[in-house]
């Protein structure tokens, strides 16, 4: 389960979109922070950013203390968990770009920080769903990562506790990312594939988490 990422600079949001990347957000996203997301229209061609809490806020959430469990969303459960299922049957589907994930690997019974990046060191999309809800007088708009089973997977089995359910983030690959954003939930499992062989792992120490006041829980 992926709780923690270095998202993309503004400069590269020109690797995804003509659309310009206005926002400020941190270089190390947690729960109830705000990243970019990217997702898509039938009007424009080009792919559209929105910013986003990481943790799905969902409409009936009285505040956003939620995103502290909802930040990733079982892509075997979606469709029927009270947090996802309307934004999985809606097809709000959505993409952030990433330049790494985090995740605990265990050395001799202790947790070590892993960044798992992409061979080339380009930044990657993972596939998401989003959420409006209105918690008070704020508009606040949220996502989750979906993940798959990874149980047996060469790579990503390597991570979490030796004795937990092995799970991993889904990566769209690029000629993919439109029809993934514009597809319908009938036919999303299509598009929940297990990562690709390009990627790598080293151990990288843990920054101060950052929390600014903007982002802080609405209680």
């Amino acid at each position: 389960m992926c709780s923690n990422f270095q998202p993309i600079q503004k400069h590269q949001a020109k690797l995804f979109t003509s659309n310009q990347l206005s926002f400020d957000f941190n270089d190390d996203i947690y729960p109830n922070q705000n990243t970019p997301l990217l997702f898509a229209t039938h009007e424009d061609e080009q792919m559209q950013w929105r910013e986003v809490r990481f943790g799905m806020i969902p409409k009936w959430a009285k505040d956003t203390s939620i995103t502290r469990y909802t930040y990733n969303a079982r892509s075997e459960t979606v469709h029927e968990k009270p947090s996802f299922r309307h934004a999985w049957h809606n097809s709000q589907f959505g993409l952030i770009p990433v330049q790494t994930i985090y995740e605990p690997k265990y050395i001799n019974g202790k947790a070590q920080r892993w960044g798992i990046q992409q061979q080339d060191n380009q930044p990657f999309t993972v596939a998401a769903i989003y959420e409006v809800a209105k918690i008070g007088e704020d508009i606040i708009r949220s996502m989750s990562m979906l993940t798959i089973n990874a149980d047996n997977h060469p790579f990503m089995a390597q991570f979490h506790r030796p004795d937990a359910k092995k799970r991993s983030i889904v990566v769209i690959p690029p000629k993919q990312r439109m029809q993934w954003l514009r597809g319908d939930f009938k036919h999303a499992h299509e598009f929940l594939q297990p990562m690709g062989d390009d990627f790598v792992a080293q151990p990288v120490l843990k920054k101060p988490r950052q929390l600014e006041a903007s982002q802080a829980p609405l209680f």
